[in-house]
């Protein structure tokens, strides 16, 4: 539209020889070039990195963060995914600063955003410029969560369940004889008003062979996805109950353990587990 009521400028001075409306139209082009030219400058010496996103589970949006920093003032640059939302930055400096750009997930297992889309229309939006750049990141999706009760196996070497107890805080084991030293919490104090002298009470902590996680075998491909569903919820619980678990797969084996890094090796292994292709009827 502007080049076009510049051009028309242009044909109505130069029709009636109007020497204003000429310069009009020469004035309108000369601002139309400066602008390509300061669009052009708006984008020059921005500066980009990948940062390492949050965990997301398939389904969610996860927010992909970037550090973003020029070395002059540039003013509303605009970034964005071809999958997600652009978001504008209304002034980037030599500071850094981060910014989220959301991407919708829906399947579990890495996820590429693609190439990132930086663009401007600054200072008077007659002119886009824009680039694309690929920054080569992934983002490892796991399965979504899927509520379930937990289902977990500890067995011994010949195959029976076994359990024994140490001593902890967790569950009530009986009564001993009180000693100088030890904590009054301890004391039973219902025994003592009974006449039945100072006591002291005992607890213990269930323990056994390790506790596994396994992902049951002769499922179809909607039930391995529904039982990874639910593996990685109970992987959380488990996680967050700082228990000891193992996780077995059709071909993969992670030894009992605990922690962060357990966890997030536990549901990586869940995002990337690929099933046995089903036989085909001959």
């Amino acid at each position: 539209m502007w080049l076009l009521l510049t051009l028309l400028l242009f044909l109505f001075g130069t029709n009636y020889q109007n020497n204003l409306v000429i310069g009009l139209s020469l004035l309108l082009a000369s601002v139309f070039v400066s602008a390509i030219l300061h669009s052009y400058r708006n984008l020059a010496g921005l500066c980009i990195h990948a940062l390492p996103p949050t965990e997301v589970y398939a389904g969610d949006t996860v927010a992909i963060p970037l550090k973003v920093s020029a070395d002059s003032q540039l003013y509303q640059v605009q970034l964005g995914y071809p999958t997600g939302q652009m978001m504008t930055a209304s002034q980037i400096s030599s500071q850094p600063q981060i910014i989220a750009l959301p991407v919708t997930t829906s399947t579990r297992g890495w996820l590429t955003p693609g190439r990132l889309l930086i663009e401007s229309r600054f200072p008077l939006g007659l002119c886009r410029v824009w680039s694309w750049v690929d920054l080569d990141n992934r983002i490892l999706v796991y399965p979504a969560l899927r509520q379930s009760p937990l289902q977990l196996q500890g067995y011994s070497d010949d195959g029976v369940h076994s359990q024994h107890h140490q001593p902890g805080i967790d569950e009530f084991s009986g009564l001993k004889s009180w000693h100088p030293g030890e904590s009054l919490k301890q004391v039973a104090w219902k025994q003592y008003a009974q006449g039945r002298g100072m006591l002291s009470k005992e607890f213990a902590d269930p323990q056994g062979q390790p506790v596994w996680l396994q992902l049951a075998p002769a499922l179809n491909a909607i039930q391995v996805e529904q039982a990874l569903q639910q593996l990685c919820w109970q992987v959380d619980i488990l996680a967050r109950q700082q228990r000891i678990w193992g996780l077995k797969l059709a071909h993969q084996v992670i030894t009992p353990s605990a922690g962060e890094p357990h966890r997030r090796s536990c549901l990586a292994a869940l995002a990337l587990y690929q099933p046995a292709p089903e036989p085909k009827d001959e």
